[in-house]
């Protein structure tokens, strides 16, 4: 098994903590069934007609990082996850103190990584982290680059979803008055652009959703987006289909049941 980065140092005042939904992306992501598509999808040597020529590096971005315990895991097991440890990873989220936590838990992740070569030497296993930007979802990422999109939205209904831009404004411009009734207002604020989806739980996953036909790399690009039974898979599903014949949409990763039904599913 795998070890899990560590998140001690996240502020959980300002920051989503890992819980059910991160792991079962982790478990998704390190399953037998996602590690074989992963590597065989960005083998090194492509298959395709320019006879064995290595293949870029993946670009792996997860939107919404949080803590980052999901970007890290990829990025620190990225040779026994995709195969190759030649991967580029990125994070983006609204919340300036997730970007800051996140980078931080990436970065220890990284630490004392590696593997023995046939030689008894050893070498790096992980994957090269670029950063954690500040950005409204995929909006800052050129077009048509991203390898493996990460998606874990504020999925929960809600009567609306949080207005972000007086949350960003006030974070860069350092206005939230620390140990006040204010600051933990705007806490609570930013913690709940975490999870606040709005109707059906669904009004952030929608808008990235539309972005993902720009955003992924339309040869290989893949996403996982975790949704729980109030967003309707299935009917989310179906709609990706629709979006024409190269696109397809499964389930690969559950967690549990509760009356019948799934109660959070990673679709890819």
């Amino acid at each position: 098994m795998l070890p899990t980065p560590s998140t001690s140092h996240v502020d959980a005042d300002r920051v989503y903590e890992p819980a059910e939904d991160s792991f079962l992306l982790l478990d998704t992501l390190s399953s037998v069934t996602e590690a074989t598509f992963l590597k065989e999808r960005f083998r090194v040597e492509s298959r395709l007609a320019d006879h064995g020529k290595p293949t870029p590096c993946p670009f792996v971005v997860e939107v919404g990082i949080g803590s980052g315990v999901v970007l890290a895991f990829l990025t620190a097991h990225a040779q026994t996850l995709l195969g190759r440890s030649d991967i580029l990873s990125l994070g983006v989220d609204i919340n300036v103190h997730a970007c800051e936590a996140s980078m931080e838990t990436v970065e220890k992740a990284n630490q004392n990584v590696t593997e023995d070569s046939p030689d008894g030497s050893k070498f790096s296993t992980t994957g090269f982290f670029l950063t954690s930007l500040s950005a409204d979802l995929t909006s800052a990422i050129r077009p048509g680059t991203v390898d493996v999109l990460i998606f874990n939205p504020p999925y929960v209904p809600t009567p609306e979803v949080p207005q972000w831009e007086p949350l960003l404004s006030q974070t860069l411009g350092n206005t939230v008055s620390e140990g006040s009734q204010a600051s933990a207002i705007e806490n609570a604020s930013l913690l709940s652009l975490s999870y606040a989806g709005g109707t059906n739980g669904m009004e952030t996953t929608n808008r990235l959703l539309q972005q993902i036909p720009y955003a992924l790399n339309l040869e290989r690009g893949v996403a996982y987006i975790l949704l729980c039974k109030q967003n309707e898979p299935e009917e989310v599903m179906q709609r990706i289909r629709q979006w024409g014949a190269d696109w397809t949409a499964d389930i690969v990763g559950r967690s549990g049941k509760q009356g019948g039904w799934e109660k959070l599913v990673v679709i890819r």
